[in-house]
């Protein structure tokens, strides 16, 4: 019987990838006590890299909120391995780091990771509110668009 938060996957038409698989040496989550951490996640789609390029110049800022989308995505695909399938285990989302590759004029990167932030909300309802950060980078891992990481609180 699916739970809460897949039945809210549902009603928004939303499935979520499987999760990749990292490409260097570092796991993709953690537990320490109640708290799971989300190592930084790219926009993988369909197993491929998806949004290679900087934001200002391969893609404007709608493109880069659905990166950012794409993202936070691959993060509960991570959150739901790490939760034995269940997403209902996630008390909260407590933070979210974004970066953003882009060309040095660029400044909206909160208005990016919004694509993130908006989605976790339109999820979790309140308890997808976090703290955030947004900046922007020169370059990030495999030029892709967008990398994030996040922290949730478990229940119990």
């Amino acid at each position: 019987m699916p739970g809460t938060i897949d039945a809210r996957l549902d009603e928004l038409g939303i499935t979520l990838p499987d999760a990749p698989t990292p490409r260097a040496n570092y796991s993709p989550w953690v537990i320490s006590r109640s708290t799971l951490y989300i190592s930084g996640q790219v926009p993988f789609r369909d197993g491929e890299l998806a949004y290679v390029g900087k934001v200002g110049d391969a893609f404007d800022l709608a493109e880069a909120q659905a990166c950012a989308r794409q993202v936070l995505l691959n993060i509960l695909a991570h959150a739901k391995v790490a939760c034995a399938g269940d997403l209902d285990r996630i008390a909260r989302c407590v933070k979210l780091g974004g970066f953003v590759n882009c060309t040095p004029d660029f400044t909206d990167h909160p208005q990016v990771m919004n694509g993130a932030s908006d989605l976790l909300v339109e999820i979790f309802g309140e308890l997808g509110r976090h703290a955030r950060f947004a900046v922007g980078a020169p370059s990030l891992p495999f030029d892709v668009a967008v990398e994030i990481d996040a922290i949730f609180e478990l229940k119990g």
